[in-house]
């Protein structure tokens, strides 16, 4: 069965194919059905996970998968929260842009959070949604090779940055992989997606 993930992030996509990995699907992106990625107008990530995951199950007559994700942080009221992908016109400028607005913030108010909303919609309209967390730290410089966007600046309370865990490690704790923890929870219960089995 082919699975449409609402998205044209190739560093997400694959993320995606690794959470998903040994699930019963063949995974398609928007660019495989020719559709475009929508304005993301809502007003929270659970709203722009929608607005994705309806739009592709609407185009594509497929069940789709919406992500929508950021970083929080605390010092900066919440930015670049839903504008992360935005904040500047590439991931080096946006890490770049980031470490300048916290320039002078001290180690003790550098509280950041990454969080995930999925949605996922069925070809009939019908709909599930899961949410995920990782709570960290901006760090004053970037470290890591791994990832991708904000993970080379984004430091875990043991003092590594999502940049420097393995892609396994970082599945396990990050917001991505949480919320798909949940979902693929969700998922094992549909009949549609599992063929009625009780495991994939």
């Amino acid at each position: 069965m082919k699975l449409l993930i609402a998205t044209t992030n190739r560093g997400k996509l694959g993320e995606v194919r690794s959470l998903l990995a040994g699930a019963p699907f063949e995974l398609v992106t928007l660019e495989d059905v020719g559709a475009a990625a929508p304005e993301e107008t809502g007003t929270t990530f659970a709203e722009n996970a929608a607005l994705k995951a309806n739009a592709g199950a609407r185009h594509a007559r497929l069940w789709t998968l919406g992500d929508d994700s950021g970083l929080c942080v605390d010092a900066l009221d919440g930015r670049p929260g839903l504008a992360s992908a935005r904040y500047d016109t590439t991931e080096e400028r946006r890490r770049e842009k980031l470490l300048r607005e916290l320039a002078d913030v001290p180690a003790e108010r550098r509280d950041a959070h990454f969080f995930c909303a999925l949605s996922l919609v069925a070809p009939d309209g019908k709909s599930w949604a899961t949410t995920g967390r990782c709570d960290g730290k901006i760090a004053f410089a970037a470290r890591g090779t791994q990832g991708f966007g904000y993970d080379p600046l984004f430091e875990l309370p043991d003092g590594r940055t999502l940049a420097e865990l393995s892609a396994d490690d970082k599945n396990r704790i990050s917001h991505r992989g949480r919320a798909f923890a949940e979902m693929v929870r969700a998922m094992l219960q549909i009949p549609e997606l599992t063929g009625r089995s009780a495991a994939w």
